[in-house]
């Protein structure tokens, strides 16, 4: 195992350069930040209106930062390429709703996309990585370096709640289906019924419809696919989600112990707290 992070490859070259591949929120600065405390030779590939720009500012100035449209795939490509980068990271999502509209793909990308039978993030990414290895570019396991993000088993905040075990099942059982059928990995219900299943309009918008009904005892369940490809789609909790689930009123929390990972823990656990959420891990 890399002493570095249980994730990586047994061949992992720390002297090698590295890329995030820097999406939307927190994820990508907490991953600079391990990254430069483990000493690694760090770059970003950035997106517009994706990253943040505050987050970018310190990468800009030293030319350390590539700033691409989310659909130009041969530019990614050159930009790699161009700076020797070894290893890429994807970090922080892009936002579902570019894949229908305002998506600007460049030659190389329409020539990809008009490979895949299905468009998601498995086969999308799958084939982005695919085109990154063919110019010698491995992208790694997005869990890497953030071991001490996974989630724990048992309560991570909060001590004792009034969810019933088959309530929890339930709700796993559900979250669970719907992310074996690809459709999305975390879903809300209540008392024995589902008010919502996450699909593309993402989790923090699944979390806003669930909180319309006004629905007591609401559970919040997030999970990862059975076959889960850890490059390109790495389950989340942070900051953002523990605020939206308090505005909709949800107050109780399960995810995959070991498997879901959480943003800066120590700053999660106190908002969630201060809200009077349980987040438990199974």
């Amino acid at each position: 195992m890399n002493q570095l992070s249980q994730f990586l490859p047994d061949n992992f070259d720390a002297s090698a350069r590295l890329s995030i591949l820097a999406g939307r929120g927190e994820y990508p600065k907490l991953l600079a930040q391990k990254l430069k405390d483990c000493g690694l030779d760090v770059y970003i590939t950035a997106f517009e209106d994706e990253t943040a720009p505050e987050f970018l500012e310190e990468y800009v100035a030293c030319d350390r930062a590539d700033i691409i449209n989310v659909g130009q795939l041969g530019k990614l490509l050159k930009a790699l390429k161009k700076r020797q980068i070894r290893y890429a990271i994807m970090a922080g999502q892009i936002t579902p709703k570019k894949l229908f509209k305002g998506l600007k793909l460049d030659l190389k990308a329409m020539l990809v996309m008009a490979t895949l039978k299905r468009r998601n993030a498995e086969t999308i990414f799958g084939a982005i990585a695919s085109e990154m290895s063919k110019i010698g570019v491995e992208l790694l396991d997005a869990r890497s370096f953030l071991d001490d993000s996974l989630a724990p088993k048992g309560f991570f905040s909060g001590k004792k709640w009034n969810i019933s075990d088959d309530s929890l099942n339930y709700a796993m059982t559900i979250a669970r289906e719907m992310a074996r059928l690809d459709v999305g990995q975390s879903c809300v219900v209540a008392r024995g019924s589902v008010l919502a299943v996450e699909a593309w309009e993402g989790t923090d918008s699944m979390i806003e419809r669930a909180g319309t009904f006004g629905a007591r005892d609401c559970l919040f369940a997030k999970t990862v696919k059975p076959n889960q490809d850890y490059r390109f789609d790495v389950p989340v909790i942070g900051e953002r989600t523990v605020r939206k689930l308090a505005a909709a009123n949800i107050r109780n929390v399960v995810v995959e112990a070991g498997k879901v990972l959480i943003l800066d823990k120590a700053r999660v656990k106190a908002l969630a707290e201060a809200n009077d959420i349980k987040i438990y891990g199974i």
